[in-house]
């Protein structure tokens, strides 16, 4: 990896010194509108990431290649400089830039700007991680999902910008596909529902024109997955819901998946090939946390049983397959390889046994999801008997997509057994609007899942932080994302001990 992120980089710069006879750019605004980030960190260095774009969201910058400066240091005014060097803005990527930074010290913060044509970007914070055999004291990290721009404000990420978290993981539904909706909403889709790559691009940028979601890549490093609106709700694998033909679907795919790329900070070793993205991985922060990032829609069988609607019983579930073999190859075996004292399962859809009631009079249990874990039996059960039979120490799940806090046990056998690994799942940022403490069907929800330790209908994030006896999580939430100001406050907050299984309200 090491070795790759060199050539790759000695490449950028060469190619940026041999650009033919080509002038600084002149911009009549400051292209950098869609603000930087960085990803992924390592021991040595992280990814940074930027996008030209002109003052209009609508308008391209020149079509051709544009060298862009970068600069790492040590101090928030970027004037103790480390590193430094320049990359290719190309025009067949968007005019995004990623850039592999190496030879860094572990475990400290560093600041980066970027500049190009006499303009500088915003200023942003990252950090490397911890030596791979380093006993780090603590982690502090967040994770969040679900970000609907039509759905409300993004007051929860003007919050988590200012946590002072050593870590952000996003796990999917970082856009929407959807046209705009029908009705009053606190902001609307600037497009109908999107199809093509300019498509994807357009409503990425008019995603990270927000200055809250600008501010919270900003503050910290990311961890990034998705979900199924990054290209089409509830697809499968190559299946989309409305059934459309493979080919045409795969063509949206690519184009969804290409535009993911162009906007995360990730390595060249995730970039797009056609309608393929390798984003399963493995991010290490010492010996106290190993994240096992998760793919659960690239590789999925098609949902059984109608779909993600909800079902009682479903007998094509007990054969689901949600990672496909060779991901879930590698998650077992990163797991039984892992020298970590804890092991995170980063990935999109509620994992434990969750019985949804419909809310609807009488209130009836309905069962699980089916695009959730719930639909795919043979995968859930291919993890929990490893986890039963091998026991790698201390795993931990964290999950997005349902707009919701809840925070499980997982059992051997649904609800009922030993306690194998727990799980929290996260709320959306915006998704599904303001939201509420209570809902009419929450008593029910607790009484249909003993393993059930919380649920809440608030937006916001979670915040956890970890060391090598404790796992703390804080669920935080906003009251409202209808209208700005909304305060943030920690609703519930939970306990993980090491080498006890289970989870304890703190």
């Amino acid at each position: 990896m090491q070795r790759r992120t060199f050539l790759t980089a000695s490449l950028g710069l060469a190619l940026a010194d041999q650009l033919p006879g080509q002038r600084a750019p002149k911009f009549n605004d400051n292209p950098f509108k869609l603000g930087v980030a960085s990803g992924d960190p390592m021991p040595r260095g992280f990814v940074l990431w930027t996008r030209l774009i002109s003052p209009s969201l609508s308008a391209p910058v020149p079509s051709s290649p544009i060298k862009v400066n970068w600069i790492v240091a040590k101090d928030d005014q970027c004037r103790n400089v480390v590193k430094r060097g320049s990359a290719i803005a190309a025009p067949e990527l968007a005019h995004s830039v990623h850039v592999e930074v190496d030879g860094l010290a572990p475990n400290r913060d560093y600041w980066y700007r970027f500049s190009v044509g006499g303009e500088e970007s915003p200023i942003g914070r990252t950090r490397t991680a911890p030596a791979f055999g380093n006993d780090l004291d603590r982690l502090t990290f967040a994770f969040a999902s679900c970000q609907s721009y039509e759905d409300g404000l993004y007051t929860a990420h003007e919050h988590l910008a200012k946590e002072n978290v050593e870590l952000v993981v996003f796990l999917g539904d970082y856009i929407y596909e959807n046209g705009p909706k029908a009705g009053a909403s606190p902001r609307k889709h600037d497009a109908p529902e999107i199809f093509t790559l300019s498509d994807y691009r357009r409503r990425y940028e008019l995603y990270k024109s927000d200055p809250f979601l600008q501010r919270s890549h900003a503050a910290a490093p990311w961890i990034v997955t998705w979900d199924d609106h990054e290209v089409d709700n509830d697809y499968a694998g190559d299946h989309q819901e409305n059934n459309h033909p493979r080919d045409k679907f795969l063509e949206r795919r690519a184009s969804g998946y290409q535009a993911y790329y162009e906007h995360m900070p990730l390595r060249l070793a995730q970039k797009h090939s056609g309608s393929s993205l390798q984003l399963y991985r493995t991010v290490r922060y010492g010996k106290l946390a190993a994240f096992q990032v998760l793919d659960t829609r690239q590789y999925r069988d098609p949902q059984p049983c109608g779909g993600g609607g909800f079902t009682g019983a479903c007998p094509d579930a007990a054969s689901g397959d949600i990672l496909g073999d060779t991901q879930t190859k590698w998650l077992l075996d990163a797991l039984d390889k892992s020298w970590s004292k804890w092991n995170v399962m980063a990935q999109q859809v509620p994992f434990a046994k969750r019985v949804t009631v419909s809310g609807q009079p009488p209130n009836q249990s309905v069962g699980e999801n089916m695009d959730k874990w719930g639909g795919y039996l043979a995968s859930r059960r291919a993890v929990t008997e490893f986890l039963a039979k091998r026991k790698p120490e201390n795993p931990v799940v964290i999950t997005g997509d349902v707009h919701t806090n809840w925070a499980f046990d997982i059992h051997e056998d649904g609800d009922r057994g030993p306690i194998l690994a727990s799980e929290f799942v996260g709320t959306s940022i915006s998704s599904s609007g303001d939201g509420s403490d209570r809902q009419p069907i929450t008593d029910r929800l607790y009484s249909e899942n003993p393993h059930l330790k919380f649920f809440n209908g608030q937006r916001g994030y979670v915040k956890c932080t970890v060391d090598a006896k404790v796992w703390r999580t804080e669920y935080r939430v906003v009251p409202y994302i209808s209208k700005p100001g909304a305060p943030i406050s920690t609703r519930e907050t939970f306990v993980l001990e090491s080498g006890r299984a289970g989870i304890h309200r703190a």
